[in-house]
């Protein structure tokens, strides 16, 4: 028994040393693509940029019972109506008790994954709204028509529409309706950038055309970029989804819905700030189609692009609160950086 427990105890202190290189490993990369991305005098954290509640984010700490503390404690405004469609139809907003209601707290604007077909509101990025709720932001997560029952572009346009509610409401709530950073993972971080690339697109803005739904910043997670490229590049199951499922048409016949479809063909100079995520493993959405969307922003935005690519990292690796949490950390960072500037360039 004692050279059992002696075994153990080694074991786990292996494992520990293990995750400490993890969380090394996982740090360099982020670190070294801001830096890329926003030069090495870029701001390493967001003191003093916003009124901050008293304490701080501690997104390293382990995980899943902290999280659902967080939860518990700054999700109090839940399954508000945004639109006609019921609970597909509804967002969550977190933010801290003692926010200052007038504080003009910045915006995460999260979109849940689920290959357009599932995923809530409730289930994702909880490492980074966590993160961020305690520092002081708002977030606010949102639920959206899935298909089959709904067909390309219901998705979008529920996204849009939840933007132009964030507009008209989020003050009500201590936010900044001129602050807003989109995010998503997954089919999540393929509509955050269509959303990013389009604001006041009048094809996926039905009814409400005239409404504001720019962003700030956008920072997709491990997201599909190129709706037509049926090649090496996309998954092989992926174009079956969007011609059975998804978008129910064939781009033989619907190019152009297709291509509209892509936020790569929407890339221009006015791009917003992007901070593109995605690990170098990823099964499900092959990196390569990260690396042609960013390689396209950084030719025609006239913002930042980062682009941070993980190494031994799967799809959907933001979701836990891991040593891969140090994601939420570089976001933050991406963050502070951008809001700076932006703030800066309104006083000048």
């Amino acid at each position: 028994m004692r050279i059992a427990a002696w075994l153990v105890a080694g074991l786990s202190a292996l494992g520990l040393l293990n995750l400490s290189r993890a969380g090394h490993r996982a740090n360099v990369p982020l670190t070294e693509a801001l830096d890329g991305g926003l030069g090495p005098d870029r701001l390493t954290e967001s003191a003093d940029l916003w009124r901050r509640p008293s304490g701080g984010g501690t997104a390293k700490t382990p995980g899943l019972l902290r999280m659902l503390r967080i939860y518990r404690d700054y999700a109090h405004d839940s399954n508000i109506s945004y639109g006609e469609f019921g609970g597909a139809n509804h967002l969550d907003i977190w933010r801290r008790p003692d926010l200052d209601p007038a504080g003009k707290a910045p915006v995460l604007f999260q979109i849940p994954g689920g290959a357009w077909t599932t995923g809530n509101k409730r289930g994702q990025a909880h490492p980074l709204m966590s993160h961020l709720a305690e520092l002081g932001w708002i977030c606010v997560a949102i639920n959206y028509r899935h298909s089959p029952r709904n067909t390309w572009p219901d998705h979008i346009v529920d996204v849009k529409r939840a933007l132009a509610w964030v507009k008209q409401h989020i003050a009500e709530y201590g936010g900044d309706p001129d602050f807003i950073a989109i995010t998503g993972g997954s089919a999540g971080g393929h509509l955050s950038s269509l959303a990013a690339l389009t604001p006041n697109d009048p094809q996926f803005q039905p009814g409400f055309e005239d409404v504001d739904t720019r962003v700030q910043a956008a920072i997709p997670f491990y997201g599909i970029y190129d709706f037509t490229r049926f090649d090496k590049t996309l998954h092989p199951m992926m174009p079956g989804l969007l011609i059975k499922s998804i978008i129910k048409q064939k781009p033989a016949t619907h190019r152009q819905t297709f291509e509209a479809a892509s936020p790569v063909n929407h890339v221009h100079a006015d791009a917003p700030p992007f901070f593109v995520l995605h690990g170098r493993n990823d099964s499900l959405a092959y990196v390569e189609q990260a690396r042609t969307f960013v390689e396209k922003l950084r030719q025609k935005s006239a913002q930042p692009v980062v682009y941070a690519e993980l190494p031994f990292t799967q799809h959907a690796f933001d979701i836990f609160g891991s040593v891969r949490a140090a994601h939420a950390v570089a976001v933050e960072q991406f963050l502070a950086e951008i809001y700076a500037r932006q703030r800066q360039a309104a006083v000048a």
